[in-house]
């Protein structure tokens, strides 16, 4: 799996890239987001962005990303020395997959990459009767559409820009019409255990979800105690 390293600190580079190539990545480096974006960046299967870099932040590549097609589903973690809730919280909103806090720890970075691409790259959906079944690769709740093969989600045939992450919600929600989710077993069953994540994460992400389902988005309840699920 390619990755691409984006931080302005050549010393980071070198070091993330050393490592990550002793686990059979093969690492490629950018010492700006501009220097980043003249690359073909739809064919790295993820980006580990430092957030604070000259005139372009690591916050606004990403918002970029995320906002072509082309990349919107590419993994992102951030690496940075901003500390505090706030600046995580803020990441996630973008689109982030994780956040990683300088200084950095290679086993831990080494650990939330696998785990990021693990889940990313390898979450394999199971079927149920309902929603319909289109095909043996599309879901249809609704006006909602989920090829299972391209990994695209659509609303009244407009493809959607979603983080992976944010797939696999939409997918388990719309596998599951009705099923009330706690945060708990949400968690469990779209993070990897490995990977330590706030109950508040589930919330931000949630949030996210509904404001790009549009007027679907209303259809995903709160229920009180409990946690969340698709009304039917």
């Amino acid at each position: 799996m390619r990755i691409l390293v984006v931080d302005d600190e050549q010393d980071v580079c070198e070091i993330l890239q050393y490592n990550l190539e002793t686990e059979g990545y093969e690492v490629y480096t950018a010492n700006s987001a501009e220097e980043a974006l003249e690359l073909p960046l739809q064919n790295y299967s993820m980006l580990l962005l430092d957030v604070m870099m000259g005139e372009m932040s690591g916050f606004q590549l990403a918002r970029r990303l995320r906002e072509n097609p082309a990349t919107a589903q590419i993994p992102i973690i951030f690496i940075t020395a901003l500390e505090g809730e706030d600046n995580m919280i803020k990441g996630l909103n973008i689109g982030a997959d994780d956040y990683i806090s300088k200084p950095l720890s290679m086993k831990e970075v080494k650990a939330r990459v696998a785990a990021v691409l693990r889940r990313t790259s390898a979450h394999q959906p199971t079927y149920t009767n309902t929603p319909t079944n289109r095909s043996s690769k599309t879901l249809i709740f609704e006006g909602i559409t989920i090829d299972l093969e391209t990994k695209v989600a659509a609303i009244d045939q407009v493809p959607m820009l979603l983080t992976k992450l944010e797939f696999e919600l939409l997918l388990l929600f719309v596998q599951n019409p009705n099923r009330v989710f706690s945060r708990e077993e949400i968690l469990y069953r779209c993070w990897p255990k490995d990977v330590l994540v706030l109950d508040r994460t589930v919330d931000v992400n949630i949030t996210r979800l509904r404001k790009k389902m549009g007027p679907y988005g209303k259809q995903i309840k709160t229920r009180v105690g409990y946690g969340y699920y698709l009304e039917k």
